[in-house]
Formats: C-alpha cells, structure tokens, sequence
C-alpha cells in the first residue's frame, strides 16, 4: 500500500473501487426489483415510494444479488462475531479448505519441481512427457472431481494394502482426496515454469560450469537452480491460487459439510445468496492472503541469497 501510495497509484484504485461498488448497488436494484414488485402486488401495497422501493431492495432476505452492505454485515456475523470453531464461522470453514489447499499446494510444488528435473535432464522425458501434462488441463476439473475424490477416499479407507500402510482416519481420507484436485490443479504451473528456469542459463555459464569441471549435480544446484528460484516463485503464486480453486471444487461435487465449498454448496441449496457471496468474498481474501504470502516468502529468500528483492 505504502509503495502505491508512492506511485500515486493509491486514488485511481479507490476510485475503480467506489465505481464497481456503485455499479453494485445499481445492478441490485434492477434485478432485485420484480421480485420486490411481486411483494408490492401480493401484500396490496400501492402507495410505495421510490427511496422505500430502493431500499427494500437492498434489504430482502434472499434476494437475486445481494447488495455490498449486505453481504459486509453476512462477513462479519460469520467471522468476528461468531466463534471460530462453530460450524457456521467461515473462519472454520475457511480452515477445512485451507488445509486441503496447503497439503495439495506442498504436493503440486514438490511434484511439479520433480516433473520439471526430469524433463530438463532426459530428452526422452521431455518429449514424451511434456505432451501429456499439457493435455491433462484440457480435462474438465469439475467432470473429474467427483471420480478422485470418491475413488481416493474409498482406497484410503478400504479394506487394502494402501488403506493398511497409511492407515487413514475418515477425516484425514476426506482431506487427502480434496488435496488430489489441488495436486492437479497447481503442478501445472509449476512444471512449465520451473522447465523455463532450468533452461534459463545461457550458454556461457554451461560452459564456465564445465570449464570448472563442475558435474550435473553441481551444475544444477550452483547454476540452474538459484536461476530459475524467480520462476518457482512467480509460479508458486498461480500454483497457491489454482490449488485454493481445486481444494473448493473438491468439495462442490461430494456433497461436503465443512469447507467454503461445503458453504457455497449449502447457500445454491437453501437459495442463500448473501451466505454464497460472503462465502466467495472469503474465498477471494484467502486467495489474496495465500499469494502475499508467497510474495513474502520470495523477498526473504532472495535477501538470503543476497538478491535485491522486488
């Protein structure tokens, strides 16, 4: 903030802010409005006057779009004025998926820096493998959702060799299968960026690396690793937030009672728009907070290395 405020980038945000806001209220009154005429005609109030017609839509139980106030009062009952560990709290909800979102993330990353060694080091990797981690985001997330996360829980707590080895309680089955989607989702980035950085070095310093004599191994962890650390991190960043979109489309499908898809779930069921939008707003601040994290990860590491940081 204190950077944009340099910038003189801080009105013109506000300025974007206040007019989406407006445009906000405007867009609720007009799809509000048959439904508030519907109550009009139905109770025989006639001598309804425009300002009480605007507010009224602004204020029904369940309306089609719910205005901002509506939705910032929703945020606060189910967060600061609701103790965190009730089942209504977004801020418990906010945790079911944000531990599947964290597990997946660690597992996307590890799998995604591995898949991207591979690939670099073998040509036969790269040209067989590559196509087909392409090809995978082409599948629709939300037709195979539902396949993982069924089939993983059932082999977590079956009666088999991998339910034995790791001997999984239900809930650690549940958060394991939503990770999966996470897995899927946030390798991706990390594959196609990590491939770019160990490719990074130019020439020149391969082959002041073999001058050195210096072996693969050296040359990896001297050269193309500490290279490529601004695209893992860069990637990181979309990973965490595809990886927070997996964890919620986990638990759209599978009928989930805890987690911010379990609550947006709940909300299209029961017709709660205002508990959907809360619900999407805790979401998006999540995201947010997820990102700057990584963020703040990069800039301690690259002070660590001695690096100027961004």
């Amino acid at each position: 903030m204190e950077k944009a405020m340099r910038q003189g980038n801080t009105i013109p945000v506000l300025i974007v802010l206040l007019a989406l806001i407006v445009l906000w209220y405007l867009a609720a009154i007009g799809l509000n409005a048959p439904w508030q005429l519907g109550i009009y005609e139905r109770g025989g109030v006639t001598d309804w006057s425009w300002t009480q017609f605007v507010g009224d839509t602004w204020s029904q139980e369940r309306p089609v779009l719910p205005s901002p106030h509506q939705v910032l009062i929703e945020f606060w009952n189910t967060t600061a004025a609701m103790a965190p560990t009730s089942k209504r709290s977004l801020v418990y909800h906010g945790w079911v998926t944000l531990s599947a979102t964290l597990l997946g993330f660690v597992l996307g990353t590890a799998l995604g820096v591995l898949l991207a060694v591979l690939i670099v080091h073998n040509s036969a990797t790269d040209r067989s493998l590559m196509p087909w981690i392409i090809a995978s985001q082409t599948i629709p997330i939300l037709a195979i959702a539902p396949m993982i996360v069924i089939i993983s829980y059932n082999v977590l707590t079956g009666d088999n060799v991998l339910a034995n080895w790791f001997g999984l309680e239900a809930d650690s089955a549940r958060l394991v299968s939503k990770a999966l989607i996470s897995t899927y989702l946030s390798f991706f980035p990390v594959v196609v960026g990590m491939v770019k950085g160990f490719r990074s070095p130019e020439q020149l310093q391969l082959d002041l690396m073999h001058t050195y004599n210096a072996s693969s191994s050296q040359t990896f962890w001297k050269l193309r690793f500490p290279i490529a650390l601004p695209y893992l991190f860069t990637s990181m960043k979309v990973a965490v937030a595809a990886s927070l979109v997996g964890a919620i489309v986990g638990e759209l499908p599978t009928g989930a009672v805890a987690g911010l898809g379990a609550r947006l779930l709940g909300g299209s069921y029961y017709g709660q728009t205002v508990q959907i939008w809360s619900a999407l707003f805790a979401a998006a601040i999540l995201a947010g907070v997820l990102v700057i994290a990584v963020g703040v990860a990069e800039r301690l590491v690259t002070a660590r290395m001695g690096g100027q940081p961004a």
